[in-house]
């Protein structure tokens, strides 16, 4: 009875253990929306593992090595996610941790999501058929950094409309040439430079199209509408992915999806911060890319 006792109390505490490094894991890939911050934090989960295999294997230099691996990824991550980090030990000396794990309230009515479908629907296929080039990047979830855009461009937090938009891009403009940032209902930003994709891909494509695919490559809480200024078509990048050519059908199908999200899909009005974690997660995206590559 007592080296059961001993074996339930040491199975319980490893069991907590593991829950505690799990939620610790969680929670840091609650702090940030990038994509790339998300493949360090699974790198240093990597670091960590292989750290104790070595360890209980006596590796002893692979373990020393590893260890101090592990502090400059420490140290390296406390930079990079400062601003976050901050928010998280005001979070902590307020004691409002529990809002990490709280639901996200929706943001945006229903009449409101319609009318900013309309409007970007609209005006992309009034563009498209003038054989206008445009570069438009539309937010899905939390901000984006400006530090992810080569450029942050003009600043205008003007009210989206159709209008607005032919006017930006029409080439006598200034700002026609770089790209919009939309949140919700607002054009944050126009003439905005984004990091071009070093993916491998097609050589009939442009600057923009590249642009698009390395946004929503580096970010993943976004997708890009580009219209060719040569052909007149549409494509969507998400993911570092590019649909083109795409049927205005199938553009607003795509916007009616997109910025859907923002409408309440569970009691209250609220969505869950797990399954929002999944639905922008790179693992979700690991999944989705092996699925398409059996296919």
């Amino acid at each position: 009875m007592q080296w059961f006792n001993i074996n339930s109390i040491a199975f319980i505490m490893r069991a907590i253990d593991i829950l505690a490094v799990l939620g610790l894991i969680y929670f840091m890939l609650s702090l940030s929306n990038d994509r790339r911050t998300l493949l360090m934090v699974r790198g240093i989960i990597f670091l960590l593992i292989a750290s104790v295999l070595s360890d209980r294997l006596g590796m002893r230099l692979l373990n020393f090595v590893l260890d101090k691996l592990l502090i400059g990824a420490a140290v390296a991550m406390a930079v990079i996610l400062q601003p976050e980090l901050r928010r998280f030990l005001e979070r902590l000396g307020r004691g409002d941790l529990l809002s990490l794990i709280q639901p996200t309230t929706n943001r945006r009515s229903p009449v409101e999501t319609d009318s900013v479908i309309e409007e970007i629907n609209d005006a992309v296929i009034e563009l498209s058929q003038n054989r206008t080039g445009a570069l438009m990047i539309i937010e899905t979830g939390e901000p984006i950094d400006d530090r992810d855009f080569s450029v942050p461009g003009v600043r205008l937090n003007a009210l989206l409309s159709k209008e607005l938009l032919h006017t930006i891009f029409q080439t006598s403009t200034l700002l026609h040439d770089g790209a919009i940032l939309i949140r919700e209902d607002r054009i944050l930003a126009a003439g905005v430079i984004l990091p071009i994709s070093e993916r491998a891909a097609s050589r009939e494509i442009g600057t923009r199209h590249r642009a698009a695919m390395g946004i929503t490559d580096r970010v993943r809480n976004c997708f890009c509408i580009v219209v060719s200024e040569e052909t007149g078509s549409i494509a969507i990048a998400e993911n570092g992915i590019l649909d083109r050519p795409i049927s205005s059908s199938r553009l607003r199908e795509i916007l009616e999806t997109k910025l859907g999200n923002y409408r309440p899909t569970t009691l209250g009005g609220t969505v869950p911060r797990f399954n929002w974690l999944w639905s922008n997660s790179i693992f979700k995206n690991m999944v989705s890319r092996k699925s398409s590559e059996k296919k």
